[in-house]
């Protein structure tokens, strides 16, 4: 069972973003939900990020609203992931004024990257792995980075570093909050591999391949996905071969994601013995606000649990 506490530091540091007006911190852009809660994390007493994909909008297919540019193009700071993550940040390194921060966090040091899986057996050439000093072409690596405790520490320094240098005055608060996010991410990635270690071995197969992070934090049998990439539909041929790995493996679940169409998923099972849950990657489901990236990957760790575990 997963710990739903919240520990006493951040308690305090939830209450005050959300129930404080705007304070007079740098003005700071975020691109996602997963990096959104991270910033607000290390910003906490000191100001709130914007957020730019809101709701259930997923950043694969999202695009730029006149609001959106308007608060680009007047932040200090803007915040993403990847370009290949989010293709619509692809061109603001060249749109943004001068005096507008991009931070990739991608680029973070201490990153741990990996290939994009390719094929319904996600083939990859070597290990797939690299470190973000190595990266070379950023849309080879799997964009995902957020799915590993390890890798959010390294954002959060890159995040720390990043605040701290536009807005000096407020270091040491920067500073103090990345460290307490930093040791949260420390209990989470134990509570998360007591959570996970009971699944290694069991095949399933996910809706696309956005989860390669967890499972290889967490050693998770991920034997294909439906899709290498939520814009591109599956093939017949695909579905063809997924449907025999599903038998020929033992598949135990098949996961949809909150965008895709159920019926997809019934069909791909229907005469198998598989089971059919949800994984949210990214949390279109949860609501904005700095406990969200703890939230999201508990619930990704009891989704995967409530699938691939036997029943009582």
């Amino acid at each position: 069972m997963l710990r739903r506490t919240t520990s006493a530091w951040l308690v305090p540091l939830v209450l005050l973003a959300l129930t404080q007006p705007a304070l007079a911190g740098p003005k700071v852009v975020v691109t996602i939900k997963p990096l959104h809660a991270l910033v607000a994390g290390v910003m906490a007493g000191v100001g709130r990020p914007q957020m730019l994909v809101k709701g259930s909008a997923s950043p694969h297919l999202y695009a730029l609203k006149p609001s959106d540019l308007a608060a680009l193009n007047g932040a200090d700071l803007v915040f993403r992931a990847s370009a290949a993550t989010e293709p619509f940040s692809a061109r603001l390194s060249q749109a943004l004024p001068r005096q507008v921060e991009l931070v990739t966090l991608q680029e973070a040091p201490g990153l741990v990257l990996f290939e994009r899986r390719r094929g319904v057996d996600f083939e990859a050439s070597g290990d797939g792995h690299r470190h973000a000093q190595d990266t070379g072409t950023a849309n080879a690596f799997d964009g995902h980075i957020w799915l590993d405790p390890d890798n959010a520490k390294a954002m959060v320094d890159r995040i720390e570093q990043a605040l701290s240098a536009k807005d000096p005055a407020n270091a040491l608060a920067f500073k103090t909050n990345a460290t307490a996010l930093k040791g949260q991410l420390d209990i989470l990635r134990a509570e998360l591999k007591a959570a996970l270690e009971p699944l290694a071995g069991k095949p399933y197969v996910v809706a696309h391949d956005a989860f390669q992070y967890l499972e290889r934090r967490y050693r998770l049998n991920v034997v294909g996905a439906i899709s290498i990439s939520p814009e591109v539909a599956p093939s017949a041929k695909r579905l063809s071969a997924l449907r025999q790995k599903i038998l020929t493996l033992g598949a135990v679940c098949v996961f949809a994601e909150p965008h895709l169409d159920k019926r997809l998923i019934d069909n791909l099972t229907e005469g198998t013995l598989a089971r059919t849950g949800t994984l949210d990657p990214e949390g279109f489901a949860l609501e904005p606000e700095p406990n969200l990236y703890f939230s999201l990957m508990r619930k990704l760790a009891e989704d995967l649990r409530a699938c691939l575990l036997p029943p009582a």
